[in-house]
């Protein structure tokens, strides 16, 4: 590995870490309880659209992007 090579790898994994990717599940009201404190919180970056975790089962489920730290 080249020192080219070494720095891209370094400034990805600094990139990285700057955020936090997870999914949610729950029921509509305590998925958008989490959305809304995560938006409020200045920390939330990117969350999907509500989707049901299957026919028989009432949850929902979204994915969340959150940075690290608050801006």
């Amino acid at each position: 590995m080249n020192t080219r090579e070494r720095t891209r790898a370094k400034a990805d994994n600094a990139r990285a870490a700057q955020f936090t990717e997870l999914w949610i599940i729950g029921t509509p009201e305590d998925v958008s309880a989490i959305v809304h404190q995560a938006s409020a919180s200045g920390l939330l970056v990117y969350a999907s659209a509500p989707e049901r975790v299957s026919r028989e089962d009432p949850r929902f489920r979204r994915y969340l992007r959150l940075r690290t730290a608050p801006k």
